[in-house]
């Protein structure tokens, strides 16, 4: 299959899907209302994450038609994307009626969904050895387990986090799917590297309706699926072994929110607060708070999430020197 053509389709899917959510949550009024931490003054329509998920829904049908078979990690990734969708979609509703959904309950349903990934093969099997190399350790089942989980529910809130300006989250998450997208053609990896692009194109697809002044938001329901859908690909194709550069790379292609959320968490840690508990201590609210408007923060987060990106490819192809 054409490694393109899943993007491609996720791309028009995700564009064309994406007005048709936001006449719907209008009709249904399904908006995010503003609040003392939300930047936008007026309600938003909340569905964008409909829209992003539909495009990489698609883009997986039409991969697992072509393969004629469910044996993949990435048949778990659709069915955990679909359980975040749905919890997503629950999430923001309540969103819209002014209410918290329970923090407790959206946190087992990401585990559920990161634990779909590896019951579907999708863990880190082997790690490299510093005291025999080029030697391998074989790591026990439940130790790759857990580490696959912990990165890819790290990943889903890292996401999570950083959907708090218009045009960001879709933004970054199409900047670290191509970088993705990139190291799994150099891993010759071709089933990373369509969902990789499909994650682009879905992203894509939505950011032109979501840009400053954004006519639609994601919602959990999108920031969450995008988040896990890349955490995923970065277990299944970057982390298979875990040498250094291995670890090294998927991290840094997904930088600009991991190290934000880390700074963010430690903000809060050290205040006494409670992690989870939303606020304005991200670097876009640094960033406005000192007078640039939200084009100009969209585009310097951009600008350091590339140079990011290209710092893993960097590492990526000096390590297969």
């Amino acid at each position: 299959m054409n490694v393109w053509l899943p993007g491609c389709i996720a791309f028009i899917l995700s564009f064309i899907c994406t007005p048709a959510a936001r006449k719907l949550a209008m009709r249904w009024k399904f908006v995010d209302l503003p609040n003392e931490r939300k930047i936008h003054q007026q309600p938003l329509p909340l569905l964008g994450g409909a829209a992003i998920f539909m495009g990489i829904l698609a883009a997986g049908i039409l991969y697992f038609i072509k393969l004629k078979s469910l044996a993949s990690p990435y048949f778990g990734v659709m069915v955990g994307a679909f359980l975040l969708f749905l919890i997503g979609v629950i999430d923001d509703f309540y969103k819209t009626r002014g209410k918290d959904f329970s923090v407790a309950v959206r946190f087992m349903i990401q585990i559920i969904a990161a634990l779909m990934v590896p019951a579907f093969g999708g863990v880190i099997r082997v790690v490299s050895s510093p005291f025999d190399s080029p030697g391998f350790i074989v790591m026990p089942h439940l130790l790759a387990q857990i580490i696959t989980v912990v990165w890819i529910v790290g990943v889903i809130n890292v996401f999570n986090f950083l959907d708090g300006v218009d045009g960001l989250a879709a933004g970054i998450a199409a900047i670290s799917g191509i970088t993705l997208f990139f190291v799994a053609l150099l891993k010759t990896d071709h089933a990373s590297a369509i969902f990789a692009l499909a994650v682009v194109g879905a992203a894509l697809g939505f950011l032109r309706h979501n840009f400053h002044p954004a006519k639609i938001i994601m919602g959990d329901a999108g920031s969450t699926v995008l988040g896990y859908t890349l955490g995923s690909i970065a277990a299944i194709g970057s982390f298979k072994s875990a040498t250094i550069v291995s670890i090294v790379v998927p991290v840094l292609a997904l930088g600009v929110p991991i190290f934000d959320a880390l700074r963010v968490v430690l903000i809060r840690a050290w205040r006494g607060q409670p992690v989870y508990k939303p606020d304005k201590s991200h670097v876009h609210h640094s960033l406005l708070r000192a007078g640039f408007s939200q084009r100009q923060t969209v585009a310097l987060i951009y600008l350091l999430s590339a140079c990011f990106s290209l710092a893993s490819m960097i590492v990526l192809l000096l390590s297969a020197r």
